[in-house]
C-alpha cells in the first residue's frame, strides 16, 4: 500500500506537470501587445497592421499595436526582450535588428541572438532606388554619372543608420566608387516626407514611397532586388543596370521573448502563415513593394544568419557605425 504522504507528493507532481500544458491551452486569455520597433508609416508598421487584425480574429483576443521606434529598432527590441515570456508580447521587426545591429552598436542593450526568438516570417521587402523628380538622371548610368560628377554634393536619406535602405546605398557607393552624404531618420515615414519636400536627393525606398512614384512626385530608377518587381515590370534591377550581384532585400517578421512556450510560437506561426496565404493580404504586401514570405521559425532564423554574414561584411568594409 502506498504511503499517504507519497500519494500526496505523486499527485502534486502530476498536477505540476499539467500546469504548463493547461497554460498553453488557455492562451490567449487576454489582449496581446504587438510592439513595432519603428515609427508609424514605415514598412514594419504597415505589415504589423496588415497581420494584426486577422491575427486578432484567429486568436480571439485583441492585438494591440504599440510603436516604440529609435536606435535602429533596438529600443522596441529591448522592451520585448525584457518582457515576460508568456506569449502576450510580440515584436514586429525588420531582420536587420537581429542580423545587422550587433555590427553597428558597440554595446547592445540586449542580445538579439539569445534574448528574442523568431516566430514567423511575414514579408520580403525590396528596396527601390528613388530620386526627387528634378534630379537630372533618367536611368542608372546617368544617375551614377551624376554622382561621380558631383562628389559629396548629393545626399540620401534612410530610415536609420544601418537600416537596409542605408546599407543598400552604401552598397551602391561601394560598387560605383561614388560618394553622397547620408541623412538618417527615425523611420521610413519621416524620411519619405523629407524626400517629398526635397530635403535630400535620393534614397532606397522600402516601399512606402511607391504611391508617390505612380503620381510622378518621385522618380524610380531601379530595383535593389535580384529580380524585377511585379509592380514595375519595366523597371530594371540594379544587377541588370550593371551592378552585378546587387541584393539589398530584407525580411520582416514576428519575434518573441526567449523562453516563450513552444506551443505559443507554433500557434502564432501557423496563424500568420494562414494569413499570408490570403490573396488580399498578398496583394497588400505586393503593393508595399514586397512579397509574402511564410516560413517556419527555424527557417526565419536561418535567413537572419545568412543576412548577418552578407551585411556584416559590408558594414565592416565601409566602417559603418551607429550614430
Amino acid at each position: 500500500m502506498t504511503h499517504p504522504i507519497r500519494r500526496s507528493l505523486l499527485a502534486l507532481a502530476l498536477c505540476a506537470g499539467l500546469v504548463p500544458a493547461a497554460m498553453a491551452q488557455a492562451w490567449p486569455s487576454k489582449p496581446i501587445k504587438l510592439v513595432v520597433n519603428f515609427p508609424p508609416g514605415g514598412a514594419a508598421d504597415q505589415l504589423a497592421r496588415m497581420v494584426g487584425q486577422p491575427l486578432s480574429d484567429a486568436l480571439g483576443q485583441p492585438v494591440v499595436i504599440e510603436n516604440r521606434g529609435g536606435a535602429g529598432g533596438n529600443i522596441g527590441g529591448d522592451a520585448v526582450a525584457k518582457s515576460p515570456a508568456d506569449g502576450y508580447t510580440l515584436l514586429m521587426s525588420s531582420g536587420g535588428m537581429v542580423s545587422i545591429n550587433p555590427y553597428l552598436y558597440a554595446r547592445m542593450p540586449f542580445d538579439p541572438a539569445k534574448d528574442i526568438v523568431p516566430v514567423a516570417s511575414v514579408a520580403r521587402i525590396a528596396v527601390y532606388l528613388v530620386t526627387k523628380p528634378d534630379l537630372p538622371a533618367k536611368n542608372v548610368p546617368e544617375f551614377v554619372a551624376h554622382l561621380k560628377a558631383n562628389p559629396g554634393k548629393l545626399s540620401f536619406g534612410s530610415p536609420g543608420n544601418g537600416s537596409s535602405p542605408h546599407l543598400a546605398a552604401e552598397m551602391l557607393k561601394s560598387m560605383t566608387g561614388t560618394f553622397a552624404t547620408h541623412v538618417p531618420y527615425r523611420g521610413g515615414g519621416p524620411a519619405l516626407q523629407d524626400l517629398l519636400g526635397g530635403q535630400f536627393d535620393f534614397w532606397f525606398d522600402p516601399g512606402v514611397g511607391l504611391p508617390h512614384v505612380r503620381t510622378g512626385k518621385l522618380k524610380l530608377l531601379a530595383v535593389g532586388s535580384p529580380k524585377r518587381s511585379p509592380l514595375f515590370p519595366d523597371v530594371p534591377t540594379l544587377d541588370e543596370a550593371g551592378l552585378k550581384g546587387f541584393d539589398a532585400d530584407s525580411y520582416f517578421g514576428l519575434y518573441a521573448p526567449a523562453g516563450t512556450p513552444a506551443e505559443v510560437i507554433t500557434r502564432v506561426n501557423t496563424e500568420v502563415n494562414k494569413i499570408l496565404a490570403n490573396a488580399s493580404i498578398k496583394e497588400r504586401i505586393v503593393a508595399l513593394g514586397g512579397e509574402a514570405a511564410p516560413d517556419t521559425p527555424a527557417g526565419f532564423g536561418a535567413r537572419a544568419a545568412t543576412d548577418s554574414k552578407r551585411f556584416g561584411e559590408l558594414i565592416r568594409s565601409r566602417g559603418i557605425k551607429a550614430e
